[in-house]
């Protein structure tokens, strides 16, 4: 029997059902969430250098005692709903087929909801309807439960279908769905109308449904006016008026990483209103930010959340000459700015700051620590240089606390423990054993709680873990190859023990690693700023071309780039720099920032087995990066394989990818912007590019690049060719079908998009001294032509280069050369082309 009151038009926001099509709008409850811990135990493993190279999908099977307990419970057997369900919050889609509250825990926390949506059948008759999830489910139509599912596979995706009885008219859907979230969970559903009668999805509203749909088209439709600040009014805007007055609330948060507190802001806009101003760029936090905006009226609350970086480039003004005034500058800026964590208080120390303020930093950093969450390990290094170097400017009953922090931590997975901190990435390792080597040595006759160690002999064990970590990275470098957020943390764990490793042999080759970092990210540089693929990258790292601590590595080393509010690693090495003689070589200056018209090859390897053959080229107008032969055509994790920048404007950026998920600013790994869905076949030769991809049927249905047409110089697209001017430099994309320029929503002006799942781009780079003008290079080269050969052959003819033959196994045969990816050392191969060399080819 029909137990669903009958929904008017007037208090309902209705929405066609297509035959095979996700239901996908739903009233959702809160999310309960209950801490689990298991009893303290011991892990068997290591550092894992491929855990990024998925198995299956984009699944990472490493697994915590926690889920191992929580599955013997739960897999497989009926999940027991909690509670009643009461809506809390409107879901709406705007393009995602999924409820989705996926996000970073740093406890293994067991979370559940309930979520709820009506079905108006035009006629009785029976459904299937496939619902998926990670964790487990139960599916009610009408009250009646239909089914269960109890995968409880992490981030892992299941399905079933169940056949269930429609009744005509109003027909109640209700969904139950829990799972443990460790670290990064994908906590969703998807409910799939495969067949069954005619239906509409209804969503119950207290507003009359026009003014519900006005809502949902004026977020669907709104975007920030620019894709970055660094200065003026930041606002959003839409090209729909709402018919009706709505108080506007606009919470703006970091990363999932971020430990500042929510900014909020309260307005009311008329009706017709179109723009929803915020504040002035320097009133709000920096950093790749997420602004969640809600519409209020009546009751009915719409929300979405939108991205976008702030910097605080007025403030700071042009970068000193000197380097001793950046390395001070850098100090003060991490001392006065930076988020409140004990980065900033290391700083704070070391510029004369200590006293309550700074005691208080550290105070309320010290609980994620003793707690052991997920990345305690970044907290913990610097608090270790504060403890070990400041510890006199550093209150008694505080640094007693801090003591007691360092002696009771868990340092090894073979340490017992019920957490979920991640050992096996190669930053993280780096970490763990920085911290036991130098906190041993700090306490040495203490005694290590969890592993039951003396002090001497948890430093001794750190000891050769660090060592054994060197000859890993000496070998082979980094494992999330060439990565702008991974960088500064393994220059985190490097700096400390360069400066205080009480071990010369550590010292030495921990100097050695700097700088060979530092080398890394100059010669995949553009005028300071990284720009190459990245083995691992997010939209906030991606986007925040500015505020990227790299950024503000650049700015003090080399004189270009700025200062976000994240630091791991900055004051850091600025304290190398300023008290332990550590010499960064002049010459970096000159290859992060090219001058002159000459042009750089840069060819290399990174992680273990040379995993990532990665390919640069550049000059002081434009640079290119990209992986050669990298998993061509498999499941993506967080590999960006493409990326290049145009002139001196960091924000004059592109790369292409496949979204690894529909929804904007998700916690997906792969996400919509950083990774790719499916990796696509990549070739680069100089400045010519081209990338094929072939993604899976079940993965979004198209590709796309990061185009901010605002940020260059020149712009334009017709049709299936897309140029742009920066600077001096050229960049023209062609792709196999014409663009769809996205016009609306959180990317409008700034995306890209071909569609369907198989596609083909080209890109080509070049310089106004060459070519002349935008029109004149694009004329040039808008011929270009992906050709097809036998066995997997590709070429291209180029105006430039003659013949460029692609070979399948990553090979490239062009002006009498062979460039061949299985030739790359991780040392690297830097070519320099001269000007008269390039200017006559």
């Amino acid at each position: 029997m029909n137990t669903v009151e009958p929904i008017t038009h007037d208090l309902a926001l209705r929405r066609p059902l297509a035959l095979g099509g996700p239901v996908v709008y739903w009233l959702v409850g809160t999310t309960s969430e209950q801490r689990y811990d298991v009893a303290d135990q011991p892990m068997q493993g290591e550092m894992d250098p491929f855990f990024f190279l998925t198995k299956h999908k984009n699944f990472i099977p490493h697994e915590y005692p926690c889920r191992t307990e929580f599955a013997a419970e739960r897999r497989g057997k009926r999940p027991e709903p909690q509670g009643v369900f009461e809506p809390d919050r409107v879901w709406l889609p705007f393009g995602s087929p999924r409820v989705d509250l996926s996000g970073f825990w740093f406890r293994p926390t067991v979370v559940a909801t309930w979520a709820s949506t009506v079905l108006d059948a035009g006629s009785d008759g029976q459904a299937r309807l496939r619902l998926r999830t990670c964790g487990g489910a139960v599916l009610f139509v009408n009250g009646i439960e239909a089914g269960w599912m109890a995968p409880y596979g992490r981030n892992l995706e299941a399905s079933q279908d169940f056949e269930v009885d429609l009744v005509a008219g109003a027909n109640e859907i209700s969904i139950w769905f829990d799972d443990l979230a460790e670290r990064d969970a994908r906590y969703f559903f998807q409910l799939d109308y495969l067949r069954g009668p005619t239906a509409e999805q209804v969503l119950p509203t207290t507003v009359k449904g026009d003014v519900a749909a006005a809502m949902e088209a004026a977020l669907d439709a709104m975007h920030f006016e620019r894709p970055f600040y660094s200065g003026g009014e930041v606002a959003l805007v839409t090209d729909v008026a709402l018919p009706v007055a709505v108080d506007v609330a606009v919470v703006i948060e970091g990363d999932f990483m971020s430990i500042e507190a929510p900014v909020i802001f309260r307005r009311r806009i008329e009706a017709g209103a179109r723009r929803i101003t915020i504040a002035a760029t320097e009133d709000l936090p920096a950093d790749f930010r997420h602004f969640a905006v809600s519409l209020s009226s009546s009751g009915f609350v719409a929300q979405r959340v939108f991205g976008v970086e702030i910097c605080h480039a007025a403030r700071q003004g042009r970068a000193p000459a000197v380097l001793a005034d950046r390395i001070g500058e850098a100090l003060e800026q991490v001392s006065n700015f930076a988020e409140a964590d004990t980065v900033r208080a290391l700083a704070r120390l070391a510029t004369g700051r200590g006293g309550a303020e700074t005691d208080a930093i550290i105070a309320a950093a010290l609980p994620a620590i003793e707690d052991c969450h997920d990345c305690a390990d970044f907290i913990l290094v610097p608090l270790l240089w504060c403890r070990r170097a400041y510890g006199d400017r550093i209150a008694v009953d505080l640094r007693h606390r801090i003591d007691e922090a360092i002696l009771n931590y868990r340092y090894w997975m073979d340490e017992p423990g019920n957490d979920v901190q991640w050992y096996f990435s190669e930053n993280h390792a780096l970490l763990f054993h920085t911290a036991a080597y130098l906190g041993g040595h700090l306490l040495p006759d203490a005694r290590f709680v969890r592993s039951g160690r003396t002090g001497a002999e948890q430093s001794t064990v750190g000891l050769a873990r660090v060592r054994a970590w060197l000859d890993h990275f000496e070998a082979w470098e980094m494992a999330e190859f060439n990565s702008a957020p991974y960088f500064p943390i393994d220059l985190k764990g490097l700096t400390i023990l360069y400066a205080l490793g009480p071990d010369a042999d550590v010292r030495r080759r921990a100097g050695a690693a700097i700088n060979r970092l530092l080398e890394i990210v100059a010669r995949s540089a553009q005028q300071g700023m990284l720009t190459g693929a990245q083995g691992r990258s997010y939209e906030h790292t991606l986007r925040a071309a500015r505020s990227l601590e790299l950024s503000g590595i650049a700015r003090m080393l080399w004189g270009k780039g700025f200062y976000g509010m994240r630091f791991h690693a900055l004051p850091q090495l600025a304290l190398c720099l300023r008290d332990h003689g550590l010499h960064v070589p002049q010459e970096l200056t000159g290859i992060a920032c090219m001058a002159g018209d000459d042009a750089q090859e840069w060819c290399f390897a990174q992680g273990q087995n040379r995993i990532a053959k990665l390919y640069h080229y550049k000059t002081r107008d434009f640079a290119m990066g990209s992986a050669a032969a990298y998993r061509w055509n498999e499941w993506g994790y967080q590999e960006t394989v493409l990326h290049l920048r145009l002139g001196g404007n960091p924000d004059a950026q592109i790369w292409i990818n496949h979204p690894g998920e529909t929804i904007h600013s998700g916690y997906g790994r792969p996400s919509y912007w950083g990774g790719s869905g499916s990796l696509p076949r990549v070739h680069q030769y100089r400045d010519l590019a081209v990338v094929l991809f072939s993604c899976a049927a079940e993965q979004p249905d198209f590709t796309h690049a990061w185009f901010p047409q605002s940020a260059f110089d020149e712009a334009r697209v017709k049709e299936h060719i897309a140029s742009a001017r920066g600077g001096d430099g050229f960049a023209m994309l062609k792709a196999d079908s014409a663009f769809e320029l996205v016009g609306r929503g959180p990317t409008a002006g700034n995306e890209l998009r071909v569609p369907g799942h198989h596609a083909a781009w080209i890109i080509r780079l070049g310089r106004r001294r060459q070519y002349g003008s935008l029109e004149e290079f694009e004329a040039r080269f808008s011929q270009l032509a992906l050709g097809h050969g036998k066995s997997g052959l590709l070429h291209v003819n180029d105006p430039e280069y003659g013949d460029v033959l692609f070979h399948p196994d990553g090979r490239i045969e062009t002006e009498d050369r062979v460039i061949d990816p299985a030739d790359w050392q991780v040392s690297g191969e830097a070519t320099l082309f001269t000007a008269d060399a390039i200017a006559t080819r």
